[in-house]
């Protein structure tokens, strides 16, 4: 299975959108509880998003891993760090794991890629 991560979250951004526009309420509760659980605190926001990275694989839904890919991507997680993060994922999921450990593997190397390939900010 080849995915391509950032089309997938550009076309579920879209999708989303529809969603804040028929559930605000619920799509601003959901937004607030986001950044809530992710803003930095005794854990810093990378590891937040390498956890998060991980309960999308446990729990198998591709669509979290190209969002929390690209987040993990976004706030300067390594190949090692999402590796080892991998590992725990598969560790706690067993087989099914390991398949949805491959797709985040998948996006996070586009995402991380996509981001190398940007001019830096100053």
């Amino acid at each position: 299975m080849t995915n391509d991560w950032p089309e997938l979250v550009r076309a579920l951004n879209a999708d989303i959108r529809n969603l804040r526009v028929g559930t605000p309420e619920v799509m601003k509760a959901f937004s607030g509880m986001a950044s809530s659980a992710g803003a930095p605190g005794a854990l810093d926001a990378k590891t937040k998003e390498l956890i998060a990275l991980a309960v999308s694989v446990a729990v198998r839904c591709d669509d979290c891993i190209a969002f929390h890919a690209k987040a993990a991507a976004a706030r300067g997680a390594t190949r090692e760090e999402v590796m080892e993060t991998l590992g725990m994922a598969i560790y706690m999921g067993a087989g099914p794991s390991v398949m949805y450990a491959s797709h985040a593997l998948a996006a996070f190397t586009q995402f991380d890629a996509e981001k190398a390939a940007q001019p830096a900010a100053d």
